[in-house]
């Protein structure tokens, strides 16, 4: 079990997992294709009932045969969304699947760097979604029907908009797990997001 300092819970290591941890483990390895488990899933090592609870949710929001939007959509709301709550660790992790899934370096910069959603590179279609989706994660009880029709009428299906505030809504629940554990100040570069930089050099 390793102590990582700065955060606050003990995470297991994977050559020490057993039991119910050593099966989440293999099969978190096996739906991503990650040589590694990402220390966000490692945060509840100790905990298996709980990983299992994180490990279902990003299953069923990344490699879900039933999503109905693109990949790339998918990977710019969590990672715009971790930017809206201030999860600079998760912004990393997701730019770097944005990019494997298609996002530009012009949009994955601007995500990491930008401060109001009007500074992204977005056409008008994804720029409503991302509009309702930044709403969701600042204050989702002010979202009133206007702000799901304005999205319906730039082209979404209802089925579509569903997906991106799911989305959005797992990433607000992520993203405090991560830094209320301490994980995102004590990290500065999640092994996912140093990955990107590896393979690019």
């Amino acid at each position: 079990m390793a102590e990582v300092p700065g955060v606050r819970v003990p995470m297991i290591d994977e050559a020490d997992a057993t039991g119910r941890t050593a099966e989440l483990y293999a099969h978190i390895k096996a739906v991503t294709g990650l040589p590694f488990v990402p220390d966000m899933f490692r945060l509840t090592s100790t905990r298996p009932d709980l990983l299992k609870v994180i490990s279902t949710g990003y299953e069923g929001v990344f490699l879900s045969e039933e999503a109905v939007l693109p990949r790339q959509i998918r990977e710019l709301i969590a990672a715009w969304s971790s930017n809206v709550n201030g999860c600079p660790y998760c912004v990393g992790t997701h730019n770097w699947f944005l990019g494997q899934f298609g996002g530009g370096d012009e949009l994955t910069a601007a995500v990491w760097s930008a401060r109001e959603l009007d500074e992204l590179p977005l056409d008008e279609k994804t720029h409503a979604l991302l509009h309702l989706v930044t709403k969701v994660s600042q204050a989702a009880y002010k979202v009133v029907d206007k702000d799901w029709e304005a999205v319906s009428e730039a082209g979404w299906s209802n089925a579509e908009i569903l997906e991106a505030i799911f989305t959005a809504s797992l990433f607000a629940f992520i993203n405090r797990v991560v830094d209320a554990t301490g994980l995102g100040t004590s990290v500065r570069e999640s092994r996912i997001s140093q990955q990107g930089t590896e393979s690019a050099a």
